[in-house]
């Protein structure tokens, strides 16, 4: 029954799409990273060419092919989102590879030709590689070590002295640091707001199993009333053959509606035209026991949610119910019904009587006649219910739906 009970809600608001979330950052990052070094790869080319005479042309050939390979291949797993951080990982340890065996592949260079290896050039890019590929302890770590290793690499090979050296390492340390900032902290808000929708999205998950169990209790309640009690005291009070018979016809009706409670139809957004919500009042007051006179004004031909339609229905029926139980007799009592379509999309029954009314704040609590089957049900389906009565003086019940149309 919760099932049924669902309330309308517009599909696009279904399942609403975090703003930001961690997937999405590692994804952007990635991307960012690998598309960087791409072109830091492209513009360290002429100085690679102007520097590549120094080293051995085996050593050439390999390190230089399959770095600038890895830098198109993390490239591509950055934005195909597979293999990210082994493809990251790939360049940042394999530019380590590189400044290690530089000193074996370097031939007899002169002193003094160039201060600044091409190597060194795409320190930076190895370090955002190396904060996409390992955990943040690690990239720290290849951070500080790496730079390191370039300053004594380029001490050793009598290229640069050990106090410029030691600059550009500290320089190549805070810019590599900086880059690690900067994703850690993206990554760490990301989870953040994914935690936060997770948390948020409980909250609701939890919300809405109470609200559905709420809404459950109310039309349980109203089964109950409408069919289950009504059939119990119209048995007790029957003394002929003709009471007797109705009250089982009752039992059975009951039987029926019980069966239809217990099956739990998940609500799919269908619609009900309000024509078809007016017929159904009107084939209900032939059948109520007493003359209604029924009138319709402005049905044409729009729709309702096929929930707020049943439980207008249903209002409007225990309305009439409620008539034909407690107003008086039949002769003496004029009753009618009026049905209004409302615009732009809406519906207005109004089951009214002139017999004998009652005081509403004479109602006894445990009474869930009104309460329940008419004010609530109408209430949770997103519509408004009034009674308008007083002793000697009849009973006027509007239904309207939404509850702020006019």
């Amino acid at each position: 029954m919760a099932g049924d009970a669902a309330p309308l809600r517009n599909p696009a608001f279904a399942h609403p799409r975090a703003p930001i979330s961690r997937k999405q950052i590692d994804a952007l990052v990635s991307r960012a990273v690998a598309g960087f070094g791409v072109l830091f790869g492209i513009q360290t080319l002429p100085i690679l060419l102007a520097q590549i005479g120094e080293v051995r042309p085996l050593w050439a050939a390999l390190f230089v092919s399959l770095f600038y390979a890895g830098l198109v291949l993390a490239l591509i797993a950055a934005f195909l989102q597979r293999h990210v951080r082994a493809a990251h990982g790939f360049v940042a340890v394999f530019y380590v590879v590189g400044i290690v065996t530089w000193p074996i592949a370097i031939v007899e260079v002169e002193a003094g030709t160039h201060s600044t290896y091409w190597l060194y050039y795409l320190l930076t890019v190895a370090s955002a590689m190396a904060a996409i590929a390992f955990p943040s302890a690690l990239a720290v770590a290849y951070v500080a070590v790496v730079p390191a290793m370039m300053a004594v690499v380029r001490v050793a090979s009598g290229a640069v002295i050990a106090r410029e050296a030691a600059l550009d390492s500290a320089y190549a340390i805070i810019l590599g640091g900086a880059i690690i900032l900067i994703i850690t902290m993206l990554r760490q808000t990301a989870s953040g707001v994914d935690a936060a929708q997770q948390t948020a999205l409980a909250a609701y998950a939890l919300a809405v199993r109470q609200h559905a169990t709420e809404v459950e209790r109310v039309q349980v309640d109203a089964i109950v009333h409408d069919s289950v009690l009504t059939t119990l005291l119209s048995a007790a009070r029957a003394e002929t053959p003709e009471a007797r018979a109705l009250a089982a016809s009752m039992a059975g009706k009951a039987i029926g509606h019980l069966r239809q409670a217990a099956q739990v139809v998940p609500h799919d957004g269908a619609s009900a035209p309000v024509s078809r919500v007016s017929a159904r009042i009107s084939a209900a007051a032939v059948a109520a026991g007493a003359h209604f006179e029924v009138r319709t004004r402005s049905i044409g031909s729009t729709a309702i949610p096929a929930a707020a339609g049943e439980a207008v229905y249903s209002a409007a029926v225990q309305a009439m119910v409620n008539s034909v139980q407690h107003a008086g007799p039949a002769a003496s009592v004029k009753r009618w019904i009026l049905v209004r379509g409302l615009h732009p999309i809406g519906i207005e029954v109004e089951v009214g009587d002139t017999g004998s009314g009652f005081a509403a704040w004479e109602v006894p609590t445990e009474r869930i006649g009104v309460r329940v089957s008419i004010l609530e049900r109408v209430a949770h389906a997103g519509g408004r219910a009034e009674i308008d009565s007083a002793p000697g003086e009849g009973t006027v019940v509007s239904i309207r739906w939404p509850a702020d149309a006019r």
